[in-house]
């Protein structure tokens, strides 16, 4: 392990002056952080290209909204099956030469489904394995970098460093869907895969130019699951940890999982091409964007747990809407309502998890919180896309907005603890 050491540094030296970003920012006045931020960002645009044309891909290949299900629960399977043990490798791990080599996996799976589809010979199947190896990757990718932003910024900026990372995410989700359905429209879908894959050079570079103090190996030999009945243990031991766990797994199951069916309603409800398709996946990202700004300027507002009760009945109604809207207009607004809550939700659970476990144990949290929202993911997407088939993309939405809320109200009786979390 590494002792967290944060290189504070000036954002700006001018005149023989230092200058000291404002306390809504301050997590970039770690010159770590700035560089992880800045690499993330141009990562994640390309990422969310990849996520954009690939659904239109599947789409346009198969028109099955269960092989739209099918992909996601492919890509998220790996994350349902290992990521518990995924968090056992990173409590061990170098995490900077450990997230250095899996960017490289993911430019190499990128470029591969790139050469695949601009060839012609792209087909079903190749996006199954290639979507699968990526959620492999991801399943040990996700836990290491939330592990590794205390290690940037120290506790003491932790939660203005995730809603920074919040922003940079959905400042991504904004422009990288837009970007891609042009680019689908235009030169297809190729276009897409290879900037991604080009794309983590960006966060390769910020963390090989890091100043980290030596790594220090946790002492003991690895012991997957008796370190895995650890992290258990301890979550199950601290209701209000448990509480945070299983409230993240809910929604995840039953709510965000809905965006798999989004080129349904583009293409088939309001008549929408590829690059309207790509409008309204930017406008999840646009009401996300908006939320994680909000988070900043909230600062340190307390008490956090009625947030996240708050923030899914926003999510709850915004996917009402959008379920029954007929009208572009419309369909946008309600789809940044649901990036609002969905990015309030996820920053909080993530900001009170973080401030309230271990060091130690860090690591094997965090990857039990994100088996909750990733892991929960394949069955909700399988589920959505089956549902859908029958039902119809507009009435599986519904029901799932529907769940959402319900939960969240069982939620705030069930758990008094959650309503008392700062």
């Amino acid at each position: 392990m590494r002792e967290p050491l944060p290189h504070v540094t000036p954002f700006l030296r001018l005149g023989g002056r230092e200058w000291y970003l404002p306390d809504a920012l301050r997590a970039f006045n770690h010159r770590n952080y700035r560089l992880y931020w800045f690499g993330q960002l141009i990562s994640l645009t390309g990422t969310w290209m990849q996520s954009t044309a690939q659904q239109w891909l599947v789409y346009r290949l198969t028109g099955s909204p269960l092989a739209l299900g099918t992909v996601m629960f492919m890509n998220s399977l790996p994350a349902m099956l290992l990521s518990l043990f995924a968090g056992v490798v990173v409590d061990r791990v170098d995490k900077r030469r450990f997230l250095i080599g899996l960017q490289l996996g993911m430019l190499t799976l990128a470029l591969a489904l790139a050469a695949l589809t601009a060839a012609g010979q792209v087909q079903y199947g190749h996006v199954l394995a290639l979507t699968t190896l990526l959620g492999l990757v991801n399943t040990f990718d996700m836990p290491a970098r939330q592990a590794f932003t205390i290690e940037m910024v120290g506790k003491d900026d932790l939660m203005n460093a995730i809603a920074l990372n919040s922003s940079m995410f959905n400042g991504a989700r904004l422009v990288g869907p837009a970007v891609a359905g042009l680019l689908v429209a235009q030169v297809g879908e190729a276009a897409a895969f290879f900037f991604n894959g080009l794309s983590f050079l960006a966060v390769i570079a910020g963390l090989a130019l890091m100043r980290l103090p030596p790594f220090t190996p946790r002492p003991g030999r690895l012991r997957p699951l008796a370190d895995l009945k650890e992290g258990l243990g301890y979550i199950t031991r601290h209701r209000s940890v448990l509480a945070l766990v299983l409230v993240a797994a809910v929604p995840s199951l039953f709510g965000f999982p809905a965006t798999t069916l989004l080129p349904v309603m583009a293409r088939d409800v309001l008549g929408l091409g590829a690059d309207g398709y790509g409008l309204l996946v930017s406008f999840i990202g646009l009401g996300a964007l908006v939320g994680a700004l909000s988070l900043t300027a909230l600062g340190n507002y307390r008490p956090k747990g009625r947030l996240l009760t708050a923030a899914m009945f926003v999510f709850a109604g915004g996917l009402a809407g959008a379920a029954l809207s007929r009208v572009v207009p419309l369909s946008l607004a309600a789809l940044a309502f649901t990036g609002w809550g969905m990015i309030h939700h996820l920053a909080t659970t993530n900001t009170l998890l973080q401030l309230n476990v271990p060091d130690e144990l860090r690591g094997r949290v965090m990857s039990a919180y994100l088996w909750a929202v990733v892991g929960m993911a394949p069955a909700g997407s399988l589920l959505f896309g089956t549902l859908a088939e029958w039902w119809g993309a507009p009435n599986t939405l519904l029901a799932g907005a529907i769940t959402c809320a319900l939960s969240a109200a069982a939620a705030f009786v069930a758990f008094p603890q959650l309503r008392r979390l700062t």
